[in-house]
């Protein structure tokens, strides 16, 4: 049986009335309910469902959470040491701006998800607000480019303009040089090289000791050859 939706509502924050409604155009059985200008007032949760032929109402769907960007000053993003850093170092990136209060929210070009959130927390010295989100060990997916966005804590959704792009640079691979590995993993190795050297004089040895005993019975038997050719000589 082809199924078949007569109509699609959509909610917007759990348990309010229904948003809009919408009847498909076509038997594709799905819709789109368009915001033409965003405005704050949008950013939120939102769910959807469907009413079948019998008028009977589906379950909501997953929430879907709106951001809204661009309201409010972008915060500066930094990185601690360096942008430029070596595969398997820590590193840290410093998101700060005047907010009085809220979440800092890091997000990485190209990925699905933030790469964190984290509470402002104040700094003394010059009276802005700051939150440090750790990174580390690193590795090459690390690379990229980061920014950074604040919100208020009465409107988490609607977030800041964002930080100006920081790319972060993974170079090499990590150290793994028998200097920066534990002073004995040296000896053990060379304790290795030498039981191998050991063992292969000691194969050649017994190859060579092989090779004389078998020179040993071919001379004495053609020795033995001889004394009997010479005795049914004289016989």
């Amino acid at each position: 049986m082809t199924f078949q939706a007569s109509a699609y509502v959509l909610y917007k924050g759990r348990g309010s009335e229904p948003l809009d409604t919408r009847i498909p155009q076509d038997s594709s059985n799905k819709t789109s309910f368009l915001i033409e200008a965003t405005t704050p007032s949008h950013a939120g949760l939102y769910q959807c469902a469907y009413y079948s032929t019998e008028d009977i109402l589906s379950e909501l769907s997953d929430p879907l959470l709106l951001v809204v960007t661009g309201v409010g000053d972008a915060p500066s993003l930094s990185a601690q040491p360096s942008p430029v850093v070596a595969s398997g170092k820590t590193l840290s990136l410093s998101c700060s701006s005047n907010l009085t209060s809220g979440r800092f929210h890091l997000l990485k070009e190209g990925g699905a998800d933030p790469s964190g959130h984290m509470e402002a927390e104040p700094r003394t010295y010059d009276g802005r607000w700051r939150a440090i989100f750790p990174l580390g060990p690193v590795s090459p997916s690390h690379g990229g480019t980061y920014r950074c966005y604040g919100s208020s804590s009465s409107y988490p959704n609607v977030w800041s303009q964002p930080s100006a792009p920081l790319h972060i640079d993974v170079t090499g691979a990590p150290d793994t040089t028998p200097s920066s590995m534990d002073p004995g993993s040296s000896a053990v190795e060379k304790a290795g090289s030498l039981s191998y050297y050991t063992v292969e004089n000691l194969i050649r040895m017994g190859v060579a000791g092989l090779v004389l005993v078998v020179l040993g019975v071919l001379l004495f038997q053609a020795r033995n050859d001889t004394r009997r050719t010479h005795d049914a000589a004289r016989m």
